[in-house]
């Protein structure tokens, strides 16, 4: 992160961060908003990364070096010297594809390689986002001049990067075969929008890697732009720090329960986008289960036209029987659910659906495997990551 300079000035009003990906604007209540002037007038992009409360000005000036910016602001004749103005210091950043103010918190060893938490202040959701990234010892050996490919793992409902990364036994493949896990986070955090935390299978922590039209969650639950678009340009930029690493042309896509949805579905909305997917008890036909019915219905709507247009479009089962799949020879698709699982049983994953879209489309490629007795926990997915791992491998051009 390279400082740019700082601002301080008055304020009367609460700022925000918008969606832009590379300037900040405020938010306009009845007055001139702080113009992103301020950011246009530079020859260099910003981001603002920490911030309070705004002054509306009347006036700014803009001195920018190779390395420094600084920035003034004239208050406007509206404050009086009996006004009370608070000041704040406003920190503001270099930002550039690949490089959204990217902070390592913690960096552990595991399986003979690093696995580093890290966060960036996220465009698509207008919030600090998680994301934890492993890189394989082939990865960090001093001798390596050829970048690793990449699985992305999406998390299931109520889950954060934590739990694949701990439990899962991802790293163990990983290393074996010399490919990084990406583990991002399930949804925004601190939007703190009306509803959001009222239930687990739905709002924070259950973001569905959909992006959101129904207010409010349209503000910011972004997760299939975050995930797509805005994650690869923050890890995989040529100005990220990790983007030496790693292999942008060599990624593929897994997940479980909620996440096995997100893998599947951004897998075959995006032809080309990941080399293979797979998935671990995923909600594969979400249109027709609970689980995906509240989902869909809370971030996409809930009237018929809203099921039958935009509900599908996030829907593997949907998707696998679309143009864009049908006859496909080489789907690249591999599917693990337990016979033992609580919500197989009780109708909320509907693999069997989405295995049977797929053979009457004539998609050829796509393997469902059911595990005798076991359950959707971590010790279903660490017994058979390996499997996915190799999987992932295999087109990835590892094996």
């Amino acid at each position: 992160m390279i400082t740019a300079g700082s601002l301080s000035y008055s304020c009367s009003r609460r700022a925000f961060l918008s969606s832009s990906l590379l300037f900040p604007l405020f938010k306009r209540q009845g007055r001139r908003q702080l113009s992103s002037s301020i950011i246009k007038s530079s020859t260099n992009p910003f981001v603002i990364t920490t911030f309070h409360r705004c002054l509306y000005h009347s006036t700014t000036t803009t001195t920018t070096t190779t390395t420094t910016t600084t920035i003034s602001a004239t208050p406007t004749a509206a404050f009086t010297t009996t006004t009370t103005k608070p000041k704040i210091k406003i920190k503001i950043t270099r930002a550039t594809a690949g490089k959204m103010g990217l902070t390592v918190k913690a960096t552990i060893a595991s399986f003979g390689g690093k696995l580093f938490k890290l966060s960036h202040p996220s465009s698509s959701t207008g919030t600090e986002m998680a994301v934890n990234l492993y890189l394989p010892p082939q990865a960090l050996k001093s001798s390596q001049t050829k970048k690793v490919p990449v699985l992305i793992y999406l998390s299931g409902l109520t889950c954060s990067p934590e739990n694949c990364s701990e439990k899962g036994f991802f790293q163990h493949g990983a290393s074996k075969r010399g490919l990084a896990v990406v583990y991002p986070d399930t949804s925004p955090r601190g939007l703190n929008l009306p509803g959001e935390k009222d239930s687990w299978d739905f709002g924070e922590g259950a973001g569905f890697y959909v992006d959101a039209t129904r207010e409010p969650f349209s503000k910011g639950y972004k997760m299939d732009t975050y995930i797509t678009q805005e994650l690869p340009q923050v890890l995989f930029g040529q100005d990220s720090e990790f983007g030496k690493y790693l292999d942008a042309e060599r990624v593929s896509i897994t997940g479980h329960s909620m996440g096995g949805h997100g893998a599947l579905s951004l897998y075959l909305k995006n032809p080309g986008l990941y080399k293979s997917a797979s998935a671990f008890a995923p909600i594969a036909n979400p249109c027709e289960c609970a689980w995906g019915k509240k989902a869909f219905g809370g971030y996409l709507g809930e009237d018929d036209k809203a099921k039958e247009e935009e509900w599908k479009k996030h829907d593997a089962t949907e998707l696998i029987r679309g143009e864009k799949w049908r006859g496909n020879k080489d789907a690249r698709v591999l599917v693990d659910v337990g016979t033992g699982d609580n919500f197989y049983k009780q109708g909320q994953l509907l693999p069997e659906n989405f295995e049977k879209a797929a053979k009457e489309a004539g998609v050829e490629g796509v393997t469902v495997r059911y595990q005798e007795d076991y359950d959707h926990s971590y010790y279903f997915m660490a017994s058979f990551s390996d499997d996915h791992i190799d999987h992932a491998a295999k087109y990835l051009g590892l094996l």
